[in-house]
């Protein structure tokens, strides 16, 4: 089964775009273009879907690091995001990645979304890069997480890390799937579904704030359901991958407030045999050059080496361990 989502992974990259420095690809021949060097160490990177943060995030950060670093150059792919990454590393198809902390967890454990694949652990970690916060929105008298039972619910696509993260907090809650009506919609469609009526309330992990509910909040009035101190660090103690989070007032129309809730992380993983001073090399320069990559894309205002290390599971490649001890985030 793996192989065979692999190769239909393969196919799909072989036509999707691909970004390197200066945004351009291999020069064709007789371009006049000699191309890199052999001594160029060229890395694949997988991101995600054309109009996902991952892909244009991962395609700012290659173009910011290609013309920084000598002797490296980060093609970026587009692909099915962090469990397809994983099994690309896996299949050396690619040497570096962009999945949610969460996920690459379960794949280092061989549970939850890799319970039936088992546990794969030819990759490491290099940082977390951003916050993907797991983010509860109700209607009406709907304002805890205590109040969704008996009510019908989104957790997400079925199999999906939401669905995982929905689970997760509902069960620290003391709720299971068998107390609450369960949906399993994406986010517009459950945005859609709340307009409608069909639904009373939806779980959603992305970048906030995020388009479906800044959407849904300009047409109804929306609640949007803290998570608890003792809630939340019931959670981080079972699933360490979980960190808390602010989502700040005025993110969404009617929300006035802070909310606090909890959230993943969008991190850089890469493969094991990938050398280390490389390795070393690019974690520099990602976290050195943060107003740059700042400038092509918002996330990275959240680039920070102490935040980067903070709620990572799987052990960190020896050269980002070694950046991170230098500058002091390690010990």
């Amino acid at each position: 089964m793996k192989k065979r989502f692999t190769l239909l992974l393969a196919m799909v990259m072989a036509t999707s775009m691909m970004l390197t420095a200066c945004g351009g690809g291999d020069a064709p021949a007789g371009s006049g273009s000699e191309g890199p060097s052999k001594e160029t160490v060229s890395l694949k990177v997988g991101t995600g879907g054309t109009s996902g943060t991952y892909y244009g995030y991962g395609g700012v950060v290659a173009n910011v690091l290609n013309s920084k670093l000598e002797g490296v150059q980060l093609n970026v792919q587009s692909t099915g995001a962090s469990k397809a990454n994983i099994f690309l590393i896996d299949d050396k198809e690619a040497e570096i990645a962009v999945v949610q902390n969460d996920v690459m967890d379960y794949a280092y454990n061989g549970t939850d979304l890799f319970a039936v694949d088992g546990a794969i652990t030819s990759f490491s970690t290099i940082g977390a890069l951003y916050p993907e916060v797991c983010q509860i929105v109700s209607t009406g008298d709907i304002q805890t997480v205590e109040d969704l039972k008996g009510k019908r619910v989104s957790i997400g696509d079925a199999g999906s890390g939401v669905e995982f993260n929905a689970l997760q907090i509902l069960e620290a809650y003391g709720i299971s799937k068998d107390d609450i009506e369960v949906n399993n919609l994406s986010f517009g469609d459950s945005a859609n579904a709340i307009k409608d009526g069909k639904i009373d309330a939806f779980f959603c992990t992305a970048g906030s704030p995020t388009t479906a509910i800044v959407e849904l909040a300009t047409t109804n009035d929306i609640n949007l359901i803290s998570i608890d101190d003792e809630h939340a660090n019931a959670l981080i103690t079972k699933y360490p991958f979980y960190t808390q989070f602010a989502i700040p007032a005025g993110s969404y129309n009617g929300v006035d407030g802070d909310v606090m809730t909890v959230a993943i992380k969008a991190t850089f993983i890469v493969g094991n045999d990938v050398d280390e001073e490389v390795v070393y090399q690019i974690t520099k320069a990602l976290f050195e050059n943060k107003e740059e990559i700042l400038a092509g894309h918002a996330k990275g205002s959240d680039l920070d080496a102490a935040y980067a290390v903070e709620g990572i599971s799987v052990p960190f490649h020896p050269g980002a361990e070694r950046y991170y001890k230098e500058i002091g985030v390690l010990k």
